[in-house]
């Protein structure tokens, strides 16, 4: 691939849209093993500038500026000062609520405009998903202007806390005397968490694209406990990304996973080849995960995001710690480095920094250790907390999206296949929306249009690489005889040209969204099918799916056995998994000549 044009697959692109669509997954699924999605590598040169740049020396000169402390270039002088660390989360926070930092740019899905975010959420009439249609006075899927009051009064209240200067603390005095910064005033922290749960209650989409389940919980411990006992804070806080941590490590087990490693190595810029294709059985013929990335999987990920998070936890040796610093910065470090898809790479310099900050900046052996938080019992309250949403969302993956529940990149996502039968893929354009049509968006950043297509057809292949795709594409197969001539497209990018946001999560797409869409591009029935499914919930060893017709609903529910769907190859050359079909709408059929 070049630096400015991308990777295009050594295809005939007139003779390769008319082949069966299994067969384009063959070809596209063994083409990112080699090449990934094929960006150029100008968009890898844009998200680093950006992270560098704009994210981190901007972050902390905005933070030092506003704290009274040293210019950025003193790094000894500010990497530990607690308003340091409280302002760089709320730089993340406003960046994420905005748009411009996680699932930002090609690589989540926005050309052209590159980013969604404050473009959708600042324009009345954009679709508003709410979490749960219990909530009083929520309903309704269409953004009102009370509800983008909401939304940049939550940018105000975060820029405030942002830019005022810090205050004194009592509490801050007492274990670091020589501290002159002080804290954010509690004061400021109030608008900023009530903010975020309000827009939270009437639409998921900016609660989650914030990334409100982990940093919302940081905010309430600095309007808690800053004031009162410093030393809680900083272990509460230890708790909170060992929460998350352990939370992902655990999501980890199970058959998903291994499934991952590969795709995600072969979309990072800087392996070779021969690395690559390691990370798969046999290269060409079978597609299924290696030793090796089972190895990446189950070694370098699962134990080392469990086990590395306890050793910084309870560890009072200092070289020991330390290797645990190393190995989780390195973590976050090798993450960055494979441009995963929705890109969250804020995030994981975020976590980066807050593993030195936390455990090397106020280490168990100077006092900061879970035994002294006091009282005793406190600690217990808050695990429970913390830990309320990821056991929920584990065991009821329906009541909770996958990020409360801490299973990042874990490879048991809900997710979706959306379908158009010939020319009514353009209907989506009804929707009110700040972007066009994806495939248009790569047509108008300059890709011919049978390339654009082919573009997009390769993030379908992607899926296919993934455990939910196989059983994603065998329910297509079994209920669409007309699939061949059909425009397939992956749903977390439709999502993203409709709303702004996606981050892996097929509650985003799910069928509210569906019927939210419908009600402007009103699709005639068998128009726009969509192949939907739930997460795993833990131990089940099924995946919950339906399928949905735009203009008709739901008209399947069913199942399917996980051991299943990753014994296969990415193109099922078996054909379709088997599917426990539980309930099917009587006389309703998607598509054309289709069978329940």
């Amino acid at each position: 691939m070049g630096f400015i044009k991308p990777y295009l697959p050594e295809v005939d692109p007139d003779t390769f849209v008319s082949k069966p669509l299994m067969e384009r997954m063959r070809i596209l699924a063994i083409d990112w093993a080699d090449n990934g999605f094929g960006s150029p590598k100008m968009v890898h040169t844009i998200y680093i500038v950006k992270l560098v740049a704009f994210f981190a020396i901007g972050g902390i000169t905005v933070v030092t500026a506003t704290s009274g402390l040293p210019a950025l270039w003193h790094v000894t002088e500010w990497w530990n000062q607690p308003i340091v660390y409280q302002k760089l989360i709320f730089w993340t926070v406003l960046l994420e609520a905005i748009g411009v930092a996680g699932s930002w740019g090609p690589l989540a899905g926005k050309v052209k405009p590159m980013t969604g975010g404050i473009l959708f959420w600042a324009r009345p009439r954009t679709i508003r998903l709410r979490p749960w249609k219990w909530v009083p006075f929520t309903d309704g899927d269409r953004r009102n202007w009370f509800d983008i009051g909401l939304y940049l009064a939550l940018l105000t209240s975060l820029a405030v806390a942002l830019l005022k200067p810090g205050v004194h603390s009592d509490a801050l005095s007492k274990a670091l005397p020589d501290n002159t910064s002080g804290l954010i005033s509690p004061i400021l922290l109030v608008a900023p968490i009530a903010l975020l749960v309000l827009v939270g209650l009437r639409d998921k989409t900016i609660f989650l694209a914030a990334r409100g389940e982990q940093y919302l919980p940081v905010l309430v411990i600095f309007a808690l406990l800053s004031q009162s006992n410093f030393t809680n804070m900083i272990v509460a806080l230890k708790m909170v990304i060992v929460v998350v941590w352990i939370g992902a490590g655990f999501s980890k087990f199970g058959k998903h996973f291994s499934n991952v490693i590969p795709p995600m190595v072969s979309n990072t810029v800087f392996a070779p080849k021969s690395v690559r294709r390691a990370h798969y059985r046999d290269f060409r013929r079978d597609m299924r995960p290696s030793r090796l990335a089972d190895f990446m999987a189950h070694v370098n990920g699962t134990t080392v995001e469990i086990a590395a998070p306890l050793i910084l936890f309870f560890s009072t040796n200092k070289w020991v710690t330390l290797l645990a610093v190393l190995l989780m910065v390195g973590f976050h470090m090798f993450i960055i480095s494979t441009f995963p898809l929705a890109v969250p790479l804020e995030w994981n310099v975020v976590f980066a920094y807050t593993t030195v900050f936390l455990f090397l900046g106020f280490p168990n052996w100077d006092g900061y250790a879970p035994w002294n938080m006091s009282p005793p019992w406190l600690a217990l309250v808050i695990a429970a907390a913390l830990l309320f949403y990821p056991i929920l969302g584990n065991l009821r993956p329906d009541k909770v999206s996958f990020l409360p529940s801490m299973r990042q990149y874990a490879g048991n996502w809900a997710s979706a296949m959306w379908t158009f039968a010939p020319g009514a893929e353009p209907k989506l354009n009804r929707v009110t929306r700040s972007a066009s049509n994806q495939i248009d968006q790569f047509v108008a950043a300059g890709y011919e249009p049978e390339w654009a297509e082919i573009t997009m057809q390769k993030t379908i292949a992607w899926r296919t690489m993934h455990s939910q795709g196989r059983g994603l594409f065998s329910l297509l197969l079994t209920h669409l005889p007309d699939i061949d001539t059909r425009t397939v497209r992956e749903g977390e990018f439709v999502c993203n040209s409709l709303i702004g946001f996606n981050f892996g999560d097929g509650h985003l797409h799910n069928a509210d969204m569906v019927q939210a869409v419908q009600r402007e591009a009103d699709f005639e029935p068998g128009e726009c099918v969509v192949a939907w499914v739930e997460s795993e919930a833990f131990g089940s060893g099924v995946q919950h799916y339906q399928l949905i017709d735009a203009a008709l609903g739901v008209v399947e529910r069913g199942t399917w056995r996980v051991a299943d769907a990753v014994a296969e190859q990415p193109w099922l050359p078996n054909g379709p998994i088997p599917l426990d079909v539980s309930w099917s709408l009587s006389g309703s059929q998607p598509g054309h000549g289709a069978r329940a």
